[in-house]
């Protein structure tokens, strides 16, 4: 399993309408009296989620390891990888070492007496403890084996366990849902469910993480143990907010950061804002901007990205960064 990393995102959903768009001119001549146009846009809202995001990998929920009672030899195998077993089903027959011994003796005689001795002397039934999935096949047959050899191993049921950074563990609760990407099968997205988190932590490259387990709804037939998986949480629910294009916040005369609401013959008019979490296209804005109101910037204007699913990332470059974040960027 690749090691666990993890960081807050935030999703928007919804389609952006942008009203007001346009082209505007500042009167100021530059660079051999070329103009410097302006683009208006309206502030608009979106709903949001925000979301803890981390990698694990798919595990078993319980993996059963089946051993013989003692040791002898594989006579038939029953069963394959992949194959679906219910509980109480013979999975191979094995030979203890006595009946190796007579059946070997019977064999030098003739086949009547092998055929004797084969019905009189019964191999051992392998069984299955539990309903599951054979994961792992690991003797073939005529193969000598020990008390101690695994003989094969069975899930119950494929889930995805991952490690939240302590820094985020505490906004992660049973019964937060949940969106699993395989890295070999990146355009399929599984929804899942948080069910279960760990008390004891790991320490790791002086990061303390935290094992989070997701039940998917459904698990696919692509599903593999040991699968490298990318997670998403979701830890809010969504909610409405207001966004302007990245471009649009600037500073004013004082450094304050700001936006253009007005040209005022051909000046910019500055007005403070607070801004929130900013992916470097779209910037949320949490005080100085009403919806539906005008702001102006240099460039093109803003075209909504239509993502996967209508879904926007938003990273929170201007939010509170992890633990992690900050030993990653002073370990660079």
């Amino acid at each position: 399993m690749q090691k666990n990393k993890t960081k807050t995102i935030i999703l928007l959903a919804g389609a952006a309408l942008l009203a007001g768009g346009g082209w505007w001119y500042f009167s100021k001549k530059k660079n051999g009296g070329e103009e410097l146009p302006y683009t208006s846009t309206a502030a608009f809202m979106k709903e949001t989620a925000e979301y803890v995001e981390t990698t694990g990998g798919v595990e078993p929920l319980n993996r059963v390891e089946i051993q013989p009672a003692s040791g002898g030899r594989i006579e038939e195998i029953l069963v394959e990888e992949g194959d679906r077993v219910a509980l109480g089903e013979t999975l191979a027959l094995m030979s203890s070492a006595d009946r190796v011994a007579i059946l070997d003796s019977a064999r030098a005689m003739g086949d009547e007496q092998f055929k004797y001795w084969q019905e009189t002397y019964k191999p051992i039934k392998i069984i299955s403890p539990i309903e599951g999935t054979v994961i792992l096949k690991n003797i073939v047959e005529g193969q000598t084996v020990g008390a101690s050899t695994v003989l094969f191993a069975i899930s119950d049921r494929l889930i995805v366990a991952v490690g939240v950074d302590e820094s985020d563990i505490g906004r992660v609760k049973e019964g937060q849902r949940a969106e699993i990407t395989l890295d070999a099968y990146p355009d399929n997205t599984v929804k899942g469910t948080v069910f279960q988190i760990l008390d004891e932590g790991k320490n790791q490259s002086s990061v303390i993480t935290y094992t989070v387990k997701i039940r998917p709804d459904k698990v696919p037939s692509f599903f593999k143990s040991q699968m490298t998986a990318n997670i998403k949480i979701r830890v809010t629910e969504p909610k409405p907010s207001l966004f302007i294009p990245s471009r649009a916040v600037t500073l004013d005369a004082a450094g304050n950061t700001s936006v253009i609401t007005a040209l005022d013959k051909g000046k910019p008019v500055h007005k403070r804002v607070v801004t929130g979490l900013d992916d470097g296209e779209l910037v949320q804005i949490r005080r100085g901007l009403e919806e539906g109101e005008a702001v102006f910037y240099k460039g093109r204007p803003y075209r909504p990205q239509t993502a996967s699913g209508g879904n926007n990332p938003l990273m929170p470059q201007r939010g509170k960064m992890s633990n992690q974040q900050r030993r990653a960027m002073r370990g660079r």
